[in-house]
């Protein structure tokens, strides 16, 4: 792997499994066993009913982009190349938010709703962040036969 400059998480007890399943390409969020509440980041108590018992569930990896800052500045040298860049928090489809960056699309093309769905970055042999990109129209709920077909 290259040298990756920029900042890199820092998984804790709880968040280990998260960023376990980011190395395999999968997106794990975990859920309550007692009220079924999807919780966010992760930690050890659900924060509806305060239950302890919390099981690692596979998310869908879509969701819509609920918010967003669009970088013109550098703030850090390592992200320089990618200026602008977006930051967004996106809501998924099980109801949690986090927090990333919207790839794959130019950065005057996001907005509040835009339907995303997750990819993967391996940026160390340890390390796989997660990016979310905007979804193809044939993937999006509620799209018409006219917007699933090729133009």
């Amino acid at each position: 792997m290259t040298d990756y400059q920029k900042p890199l998480p820092i998984p804790s007890l709880e968040s280990r499994p998260f960023w376990d399943a980011c190395r395999r390409g999968e997106l794990v969020i975990q859920r309550c066993d007692q009220c079924s509440a999807f919780v966010f980041p992760p930690r050890p108590l659900c924060d509806v009913c305060l239950g302890t018992s919390l099981s690692w569930t596979r998310s869908t990896g879509r969701g819509r982009v609920f918010s967003y800052v669009v970088y013109h500045r550098v703030y850090h040298q390592a992200f320089a190349p990618e200026i602008p860049y977006v930051v967004a928090i996106v809501e998924l489809d099980e109801g949690v938010r986090l927090l990333s960056n919207i790839v794959g699309c130019p950065p005057e093309q996001v907005r509040c709703e835009l339907p995303v769905e997750v990819v993967f970055e391996r940026v160390t042999d340890d390390t796989t962040l997660f990016k979310f990109q905007p979804r193809p129209r044939s993937h999006i709920e509620g799209a018409s036969p006219k917007e699933r077909s090729p133009a």
